[in-house]
């Protein structure tokens, strides 16, 4: 079996269908209250109150907030080890860190397994991406192997 060429370090992997799922959800999410707001007559506007008003602009807000967060997702490779971006948690591992790359069947993304149960989802890469999911998993694979040579 052959080696994949490695690509260069950095490298970034970020997921594709998520982020833009997120971007055209805020912009519906955005949009569809600002439209239904413009909507209402000046009557129904008034008989809203500051706290009614600040409850839809939290709503909006923590979906919003929850957008970012998926499309914020990525793994990085560098040559002095990986960073893993899920949401808002960001995890740095050393070379020595980082376990084995596994991708179950039927699984929306990838893991790191770390033994003893432990395992780190590595949102940054999504199997929705179809065939560049394949190859950001193989890409990533050859480099953790590279690494664990080395060490």
């Amino acid at each position: 079996m052959t080696m994949p060429d490695l690509p260069p370090l950095p490298r970034t992997w970020r997921p594709f269908g998520p982020r833009m799922a997120a971007a055209v959800f805020a912009v519906v999410l955005v949009g569809a209250f600002a439209w239904l707001w413009l909507r209402f007559d000046e009557q129904t506007k008034e008989a809203v109150n500051v706290l009614e008003k600040a409850t839809v602009i939290a709503i909006v807000g923590l979906g919003l907030a929850l957008m970012f967060a998926l499309a914020r997702s990525r793994v990085v490779a560098r040559p002095d080890g990986l960073t893993i971006v899920n949401g808002y948690r960001k995890r740095e591992l050393t070379w020595a860190e980082v376990g084995t790359v596994r991708m179950p069947r039927g699984a929306p993304w990838p893991h790191l397994d770390q033994g003893d149960d432990v395992r780190i989802s590595l949102l940054g890469i999504h199997t929705s991406d179809g065939a560049r999911a394949e190859t950001a998993v193989r890409e990533l694979k050859a480099v953790v192997a590279a690494h664990r040579v080395d060490s």
